[in-house]
């Protein structure tokens, strides 16, 4: 007998994947250099040339074994001694080997820290906007995600909703800084004011709420902004990174948990994901892939042409009359909606090759995510559409 609740999940599909696949069949229709499709956030700049040149040489001079084999339960020693060297010298935190365990993506780094400190039955608490399978990722290991609401003037924390919604049943606080879709960054007054606030209701509730910082985008951070390690503020932090958006690379689906070494039992936190790789059926990422971004650890892909890309579509989009909340970083913008109903907004757009993602799914209905990562030159030909169809669907472009 099939389990019914993956079997209901086949309606509820993804519904960025599901644009994402139809702006691939209009562009096999008309070619893909007409169909403006700002629905997936695939990154578009090559990986750094060192990545890629540090691959060569390991598939020409190493030892197949060493580059194929099975790595360790919690990754390769080596790179977890790199990965945690580079994060004392980048954020000034005495992370360790044994503060981290190697991943695949930020998908995986998640799964491990909610099963680290939640349990069928507890809450973890998540902000609006959010990433639309943090609730696939939290109810099917039988958690509940709660999800505080937007404050869409700015998108840092609404902490009155926040404090509403904390009980002892909570575990965890998730964030995603900065964030998909709205692309804010945490400031420093928004971290030191949630970190205070844990820690007051960790000494009420007489456990510890776990901080679970979400970062595959903590080096896509705009000039001037306010970005701050979030590790910096709370000593229970559970940092998950992806190289996916910093490399270029989310196909080899690689990442870490980072357990902050303030944090109590942070050893046995780490050794505790390779056991729960066990139950899940992670065992480690591939081991080539782990030493290669070993090498690069304090490069990135060129990522000037996301900040060039904002600049463009939030100019764009303030002159055409949408209310819109300037992104400190990433490569999405999230601008309100001309009309309440945001999935019928997007439908229009369709007409005009406009692949839009309804604000729905990321927990803030009106507003519409534009994933911006794609040549700058297909984003300037995408403004003249972007101006027609507010001309036509709404009297005017205001």
């Amino acid at each position: 007998m099939l389990v019914q609740k993956y079997k209901e999940m086949l309606s509820e599909k993804s519904v960025i994947r599901q644009l994402s696949e139809f702006a691939g069949a209009r562009g096999r229709e008309i070619g893909y250099e007409n169909v403006f499709d700002f629905s997936l956030g695939n990154p578009s700049v090559p990986v750094p040339r060192e990545f890629t040149e540090e691959m060569i040489h390991m598939l020409v001079s190493e030892e197949p074994a060493f580059l194929h084999g099975y790595s360790p339960s919690l990754g390769i020693t080596q790179v977890r001694e790199a990965v945690a060297a580079s994060l004392e010298r980048r954020f000034g935190i005495p992370y360790r080997t044994e503060h981290i365990f190697m991943a695949s993506g930020a998908a995986g780094a998640l799964a491990h820290a909610f099963r680290l400190v939640a349990e069928p039955g507890d809450e973890i608490v998540a902000f609006a906007p959010f990433f639309p399978e943090y609730r696939p990722y939290v109810d099917l290991m039988g958690a509940r995600l709660k999800v505080v609401p937007a404050d869409t003037e700015s998108f840092q924390i609404n902490f009155e909703a926040l404090e509403e919604l904390l009980s002892p049943r909570v575990t965890a606080v998730l964030i995603n800084t900065p964030n998909n879709p709205s692309g804010i960054a945490y400031s420093t007054a928004t971290l030191k004011k949630l970190a205070e606030l844990l820690r007051d209701k960790s000494e009420e509730y007489h456990h510890e709420i776990y901080l679970i910082s979400d970062e595959p985008y903590r080096e896509i951070v705009f000039e001037g902004v306010d970005a701050p390690c979030v590790s910096w503020f709370y000593d229970n932090t559970i940092m998950c990174y992806s190289f996916s958006k910093s490399l270029s690379l989310p196909g080899e689906r690689i990442g870490y948990v980072a357990v902050n070494p303030g944090c109590r039992e942070a050893e046995t936190m780490v050794n505790m994901c390779g056991q729960i790789s066990r139950g899940i059926g992670h065992n480690c990422p591939p081991s080539i892939i782990q030493l290669a971004v070993a090498k690069v650890l304090d490069k990135t892909a060129d990522l000037k042409v996301y900040e060039t890309n904002m600049k463009l579509l939030y100019n764009a989009l303030g002159a055409l009359g949408f209310s819109c909340v300037k992104p400190d970083g990433t490569f999405y913008i999230f601008p309100k909606a001309l009309e309440e109903d945001a999935k019928l907004f997007c439908q229009k757009a369709l007409k005009y090759d406009l692949i839009l993602v309804p604000g729905d799914t990321f927990g803030v209905p009106g507003y519409f995510r534009m994933a911006y990562c794609m040549d700058t030159e297909k984003i300037k030909r995408s403004l003249p559409a972007l101006c027609r169809f507010v001309q036509e669907e709404y009297g005017h472009a205001r």
